[in-house]
C-alpha cells in the first residue's frame, strides 16, 4: 500500500473541490468532504512525476473509480476526451522523468503547502459565490528549486 502524505490529502481536496464535489463520470453530487468521492489518478500514485499533476487526477465516485481502474481502455478513452492526447503525452513524459520523480519525492512538504494554499484560494472563491468547476495551479517544482 502506498503511504498517504499531507501532500496527497491537500491535492485530493483540490481535485474534488475543482469538480465541486461531483463525480466527473456519472455526475453524482456529493456533500463536501464525503468519503464516497475519490481522487482518481490516470497514472497511478507510484508515478511521482505526475502524482500531483491536476491533469492526472479526477474526481470519481467509488463505483466509477472502480470501473475505470478495472477497465483501462475505458479510462484511457475517457481521459483522452477530457484532456486530449497532447496532455496525455505530456503526462507520459513527466511520468518517465526519473529526476523529476526524485525531486518531487523530496518536496512533499512544499507540495502539501502549495496545495493547502490552492485549496484555501478555492474555498475563498466558493465563499464569494463562485460555482461549478474551479481550476487550481499545478505545483511547479522548477520555480521552487532555482
Amino acid at each position: 500500500m502506498i503511504k498517504i502524505t499531507a501532500a496527497d490529502s491537500w491535492f485530493s481536496k483540490c481535485v474534488r473541490e475543482r469538480a465541486n464535489w461531483k463525480c466527473e463520470v456519472c455526475k453524482t453530487q456529493y456533500p463536501q468532504n464525503a468519503k464516497g468521492l475519490h481522487c482518481s489518478h490516470f497514472f497511478g500514485r507510484r508515478a511521482y512525476g505526475v502524482r500531483f499533476d491536476p491533469n492526472n487526477a479526477f474526481a470519481h465516485c467509488f463505483g466509477c473509480h472502480r470501473h475505470m481502474g478495472s477497465n483501462p481502455d475505458d479510462f484511457r478513452e475517457w481521459v483522452e476526451n477530457k484532456i486530449g492526447m497532447e496532455n496525455i503525452q505530456l503526462l507520459r513524459e513527466r511520468r518517465d522523468d526519473i529526476l523529476l520523480a526524485k525531486t518531487m519525492k523530496k518536496s512533499v512538504s512544499e507540495i502539501a503547502k502549495h496545495y493547502r494554499l490552492e485549496w484555501e484560494t478555492m474555498m475563498s472563491k466558493r465563499a464569494a459565490g463562485e460555482i461549478g468547476k474551479i481550476e487550481f495551479e499545478i505545483y511547479n517544482v522548477e520555480s521552487c528549486h532555482e
